[in-house]
């Protein structure tokens, strides 16, 4: 049956005395701003209420004069013009007035412009046109921004050439072509390579700089030797033989690592040591630690940490203790800190607004769920392929089949080519109504359209027929599962166990899944192991910020 909501007062916003005051999620919650009846009843009427700084204001320019003026707005148009085509040297011939060539400080511009973009391939693009014009001084500096954006995407062949190149003219080594060097080749997955250049530097120079030690962290983790980095990083910290002090991002990059390799103990330690060593702690260094950690008051704790020390959140600090109050199914929490989020001036991201969703979503709460799907396009975040699984996932758990089968063709209307989630939700949604002849005409329909079905789809389908024909029909899906390509997992395997009701059942059972009878499962005291199918599975909607919490340039 559709959810019933109960629509009373409207949120009413309390004034902070920041901007980026704590989140009000302590003690009673719900006072004067949401209304808890039952768990899938909070107030909707108010809530994501738009906020005034989100409204357009036309930004007003100021110019030296009216030459400056038409400077800029050729330049602007230039730049446009690049964006649109994709390539700068076409672009950048067509404003070159005839037997004339281009003002160095447009072109100086453009190539500063589109570095802080990090947008190396047209930085380099722009290079290699300036290289062979008569009219462009080729120099050392332009030499060394070439190496150093093939560096960044990885184009170790042609930073070798460039560096053999500037060797022949006379230019000595410096630390900046061989840190592009290496990174160049640790991009380029050459991580061997990349780790003997650097030893290099180490024992016969150009010394390595925090940038080299930076790259290079970065470059191992990335390769998994997390062992190598770890070493090159102690001896950093060893203040006696340290040839320099360990900065902020490196200690960011271990802090990665060991999240990497799921040793949290000692990621927590090295966010220790930052205070010991007197290395600022930024927003990034707290969401790096927010991000490793699973339960929600752990999250908070480090989140009120971050306040106390004066760390402004930001939109990554706001999502993390969002996600982790969705998770623990405590969605009027994680209501409260986006709606912080708002009330701080802080503008949520598509991924923040999914979260929330999907908080709503495994709950049932489909009218939440709706609101926030309809504010994600007033401000400005489509939604996309995630956004529309995961509000049909709120129409399957609130047991509204109808809606769903009227959300799923939106799916499509809407110009997204469903996939084997939003199959797979419905799919879930009709074994949970034990309706098999729906269940099965979505699955018809799903292979019809070409999509192959995973795990978690056909150990639906195994457990529903297991428990509303036989347990001889789940055999056959069982049995199917690698037919379709799909080695049978862990779940697949508890579930067709948890499906037999007699000795003799479970005995085929386990020869099929490969127990014995002394097996370590977990059962319901008379030998049979209970059933998991019904345990909540978020896997399809688990949202990691590790990457982007911690990347950097």
């Amino acid at each position: 049956m559709p959810q019933t909501v109960s629509f009373l007062k409207p949120f009413i916003y309390s004034p902070s005395t920041t901007n980026w005051s704590k989140p009000k999620i302590h003690g009673d919650l719900v006072d004067g701003n949401i209304k808890i009846h039952k768990r899938a009843e909070v107030v909707c009427f108010g809530m994501l209420a738009p906020r005034k700084f989100w409204q357009k204001r036309k930004k007003v320019e100021v110019f030296k004069d009216a030459a400056d003026e038409a400077d800029q707005k050729k330049w602007r148009k230039l730049m446009n013009e690049i964006d649109e085509t994709g390539s700068a040297v076409s672009v950048l011939r067509n404003h070159r007035v005839e037997n004339q060539s281009l003002p160095k400080d447009l072109v100086v511009g453009t190539l500063v412009r589109f570095k802080q973009l990090k947008k190396w391939n047209l930085v380099s693009e722009i290079l290699e046109w300036l290289w062979i014009q008569h009219c462009w001084d080729f120099s050392e500096m332009d030499f060394l921004m070439l190496i150093t954006a093939y560096g960044k995407q990885g184009e170790f062949n042609k930073t070798e050439t460039v560096l053999n190149y500037m060797t022949k003219k006379g230019y000595p080594p410096n630390v900046i072509s061989h840190t592009a060097l290496m990174e160049a080749y640790g991009r380029g997955g050459q991580y061997n390579k990349a780790e003997a250049i650097f030893r290099r530097m180490q024992s016969s120079g150009p010394e390595p700089s925090a940038l080299t030690y930076q790259i290079i962290l970065k470059t191992l983790v990335e390769a998994d030797k997390f062992e190598l980095a770890e070493e090159i990083f102690e001896t950093l910290l060893n203040n006696e033989s340290s040839p320099l002090r360990p900065d902020q991002k490196m200690f960011h990059m271990m802090i990665y690592m060991f999240r990497k390799a799921r040793n949290y103990g000692k990621a927590r330690k090295i966010f220790a040591l930052m205070a010991e060593r007197g290395v600022q702690r930024s927003t990034v260094t707290y969401n790096s630690l927010m991000s490793i950690e699973t339960n929600y008051k752990e999250v908070s704790n480090i989140y009120d940490e971050m306040q106390r020390a004066g760390v402004r959140p930001d939109v990554v600090s706001y999502t993390l203790l969002i996600s982790a109050y969705g998770k623990a199914r405590k969605e009027e929490e994680a209501l409260a800190v986006f709606e912080e989020m708002l009330d701080a001036r802080v503008r949520p991201t598509q991924k923040a607004y999914n979260i929330l969703l999907h908080a709503f979503a495994i709950s049932g709460m489909v009218e939440q769920a709706r609101i926030v799907f309809k504010s994600m396009r007033r401000d400005r975040c489509t939604p996309d392929l995630y956004s529309y699984s995961t509000m049909l996932l709120a129409y399957v758990n609130a047991s509204d089949m109808e809606g769903a089968e009227k959300f799923f063709r939106r799916i499509k209307q809407d110009g997204f080519e469903r996939n084997v989630v939003t199959y797979g939700t419905m799919i879930k949604g009709y074994a949970k109504e034990n309706n098999l002849e729906k269940m099965m005409a979505k699955y018809e329909d799903m292979r019809v359209s070409s999509i192959k079905a995973n795990q978690t789809v056909l150990t639906t389908i195994m457990d529903a027929y297991g428990k509303n024909k036989d347990f001889d029909s789940a055999i056959v899906w069982f049995k199917d599962m690698e037919s379709c390509g799909v080695v049978p997992d862990q779940k697949a395997k508890n579930v067709l166990l948890s499906l037999a009701k007699t000795t003799e059942e479970l005995t085929e059972a386990r020869q099929l899944v490969g127990h014995i009878d002394s097996g370590a499962n977990e059962n319901t005291g008379d030998g049979f192991p209970k059933s998991v199918i019904d345990e909540d599975e978020d896997d399809d909607f688990d949202y990691d910020f590790a990457e982007e919490t911690l990347s950097f340039q």
